[in-house]
């Protein structure tokens, strides 16, 4: 067995990661929250996990399962937390304590939770760790039974930022091994500003709300939900997030070419990069309005961005719109349910202090 990797998480990325690695030859902790422990039941006793598709497939015997985060922490200096949004903070508190500078902390996907991270972990004393983020998951996956993951894609070249961005090189070949082609971000801001997700999903769900309600999500998502329409509304989501990156130095590739670059789809506009992606035609809809789409992708995805380009002097009114639309269905506020530049520890940031802190991971000023 090669070198040991730990993730932190218990949701259908996780399972598939922690199988595909397994199989991959690697030795992987799995660990959940104890108030969470119900996420690795199914393949308690056994220890194994079923992979299915196109990447490693078998019976993966995963080498521990825990939830014990001391153990979990100490079992390796490499952490992925594969996990929603709204799932980094329990972890980021629960991870305080046992964590010293060898750690090196992965999000996978981030959507600026390393920012997060980094403030929950100064409040509390905690200095030297390594943080990183990813901008999207590695594979398009679903558990497709209790002690089962089927992977249907694999992203290629997936993104990386780093905090400090003096680390990026070195977490990079670190990460290589387990995802090969990943490439890097100048820091995390930008990579959190990458994430496809929330250009997606919001108005996706929002345009075809009535539909999956009245089905249930029994619809294919983005064959049949994201029609030239409601593709032409994502892309006029996507020209504001990348005015955002544009305000703070970055020039962000549109999310036609970023699902192109991943290997979502063939070249194109963005209808006709899913509409003729393999694995995303797979994927139906959420079941219910009640879904990560929204209540992970707005507060953690568009209010967030929105927040940190309204610091920054860059006006989102589309994204502005979607939030508070989807305020209403989803019965909380938005704004103040996730992230905004206070939780991202950047509130009152002049843009030359900003780029210090992201590039040494410590206000200069």
């Amino acid at each position: 067995m090669s070198e040991h990797i730990t993730i932190l998480g218990g949701g259908n990325t996780a399972f598939a990661a922690a199988a595909n690695l397994t199989l991959k030859g690697f030795g992987v902790t799995l660990c959940e929250l104890p108030e969470f422990g119900e996420m690795l039941d199914p393949v308690r006793d056994s220890g194994v996990i079923h992979l299915l598709g196109v990447e490693e497939t078998g019976a993966a015997r995963v080498h521990t399962l825990t939830t014990d985060i001391e153990a979990a922490l100490n079992a390796s200096d490499l952490i992925l937390v594969i996990v929603p949004a709204y799932a980094h903070k329990p972890f980021a508190l629960a991870c305080a304590p046992y964590l010293g500078p060898d750690h090196t902390v992965v999000l996978m996907p981030g959507t600026l939770g390393t920012l997060e991270w980094a403030t929950l972990l100064r409040e509390r004393g905690v200095a030297g760790v390594t943080l990183a983020e990813v901008d999207t998951a590695p594979y398009v996956c679903r558990k497709t039974a209790p002690d089962t993951a089927t992977i249907w894609g694999t992203v290629t070249g997936l993104g990386l930022g780093v905090l400090p961005a003096t680390e990026t090189e070195r977490v990079r070949e670190r990460l290589s091994p387990f995802f090969p082609g990943i490439q890097s971000y100048p820091t995390v801001m930008a990579c959190g500003l990458s994430a496809m997700n929330p250009v997606v999903h919001p108005a996706g769900v929002l345009m075809n709300a009535g539909r999956i309600e009245y089905s249930h999500g029994e619809f294919y998502f983005y064959e049949e939900g994201v029609s030239p329409s409601v593709a032409k509304t994502i892309m006029a989501v996507d020209a504001e997030r990348r005015a955002i990156a544009k305000a703070l130095g970055y020039d962000l590739v549109a999310a036609d070419e970023a699902f192109y670059r991943a290997g979502f789809g063939p070249q194109g506009d963005l209808w006709a990069a899913i509409n003729g992606s393999r694995m995303l035609t797979q994927l139906k809809a959420p079941g219910s309005l009640e879904s990560r789409w929204l209540t992970e992708d707005i507060p953690y995805g568009l209010s967030a961005w929105h927040d940190v380009g309204a610091q920054y002097g860059v006006d989102a009114p589309l994204m502005r719109g979607l939030v508070d639309i989807a305020s209403v269905v989803m019965g909380f506020d938005g704004w103040t349910s996730g992230r905004s530049v206070r939780e991202l520890g950047i509130a009152g940031m002049g843009l030359e202090d900003l780029n210090g802190f992201l590039e040494v991971g410590y206000s200069t000023s």
